[in-house]
């Protein structure tokens, strides 16, 4: 353990999300990974044998890690002084999550969570750390309102809204307001966990159905934008937005065909070379912060007339940043595009470690 770094856990270590952590921590500058913790099955086993036939990253576990015997995510006492905070990438029941987020949070560990269970927790801020930092602000009354001491619970959305968010976000800090959209998801089977899709549904194939993400993507954009007010997060009231997900043979990154409508008359509507160096020159306080997981450019906008890809696209900024094409008027609303993330990076672990940073940087962890 190096003595500068904060000794973290990982919840649901076992799993692809939780592997994901693992693996993008290794060579973290603030963090590093000593506690792992999985179902009962797993407990008592070297972490490298318990993955060892299911081990989905492409490279070795890592060295760090490997030797770590694997404990009963079960019992949060447990974690009491082998980490200071831990990663929940569960994969139980909700509210079997919602309950064990708790109990470590009881125990003085702090959340940071991957899992759905607590995203519509109105106390429980659910961050994109570019656009919402100051939803943290709901942590002291959530401590307050619960009893705990150190611990707290803090969220990210739902993988498909990364794609479009942070567009959308930045028109509207630009005084451009969304009043409704039309989102089309087009998801890679990586968003399904492991084993998730079989594989004779998904070649040759698209799935024009995922439980619950309709709901989901129209929802969250909401409490993301919402504002915080007598220690809850009270939901914006708008954009509408209307969602088709799609599940689609592809491994890794979630595209999205957007089309939107201002709310503003029409001599006020941004043109296209707007809406484009307002996308251009976004950035927020993970970049003013030079968070080591954020984007340098969180929104970089293409010309060419068949991108983004996810093959081509997905990992640009570290898979961090959004990547937008086709930006063009829209015969039914206003303007159209086409928006692309990396749903295993910004959309789940390296999204939920860019959250633990923003937390560290503004001071969340230094009572631990």
């Amino acid at each position: 353990m190096c003595a500068h770094k904060i000794a973290v856990g990982v919840l649901g270590a076992t799993g692809m999300v939780g592997q994901r952590y693992i693996y993008l921590l290794k060579d973290h500058p603030w963090f590093e990974v000593t506690y792992v913790a999985a179902s009962p099955r797993s407990a008592g086993k070297k972490y490298r044998e318990a993955v060892e036939s299911r081990w989905l990253i492409g490279s070795d576990v890592p060295a760090g890690v490997a030797d770590l015997v694997v404990q009963d995510a079960n019992d949060a006492k447990l974690a009491l002084g082998a980490c200071k905070f831990v990663f929940s990438a569960l994969e139980m029941d909700k509210d079997a999550i919602k309950a064990l987020e708790a109990a470590y949070a009881a125990e003085g560990i702090p959340v940071v969570s991957n899992a759905s269970a607590n995203r519509w927790t109105d106390d429980v801020p659910m961050l994109i750390p570019e656009i919402n930092p100051h939803h943290l602000s709901v942590i002291a009354e959530q401590k307050k309102h619960r009893g705990w001491d150190k611990g707290f619970i803090a969220v990210k959305p739902n993988c498909s809204l990364q794609s479009y968010m942070m567009p959308i976000f930045a028109l509207q800090q630009a005084g451009y307001p969304v009043k409704r959209m039309i989102v089309t998801t087009l998801q890679a089977t990586s968003g399904a966990g492991y084993p998730g899709v079989p594989s004779f549904d998904m070649i040759d194939n698209i799935v024009p159905y995922i439980g619950g993400e309709e709901e989901k993507t129209e929802r969250e954009v909401l409490k993301i934008l919402g504002t915080v007010k007598d220690g809850k997060i009270e939901n914006a009231a708008g954009p509408l937005v209307a969602a088709h997900c799609n599940r689609v043979p592809v491994i890794d990154g979630h595209t999205a065909c957007v089309s939107l409508e201002f709310d503003l008359p029409e001599n006020k509507k941004p043109s296209l070379e707007e809406i484009e160096r307002v996308w251009t020159a976004f950035t927020a306080l993970p970049q003013e912060l030079a968070l080591p997981s954020a984007p340098v450019q969180p929104i970089i906008v293409r010309h060419e007339p068949n991108r983004p890809q996810p093959r081509r696209d997905r990992e640009n900024d570290k898979g961090m940043a959004v990547t937008i094409g086709r930006l063009r008027t829209c015969p039914v609303f206003d303007i159209r595009f086409v928006a692309l993330s990396h749903n295993t990076k910004r959309g789940a672990a390296l999204g939920g470690i860019l959250n633990a940073e923003l937390l560290k940087a503004k001071g969340f962890f230094d009572a631990l």
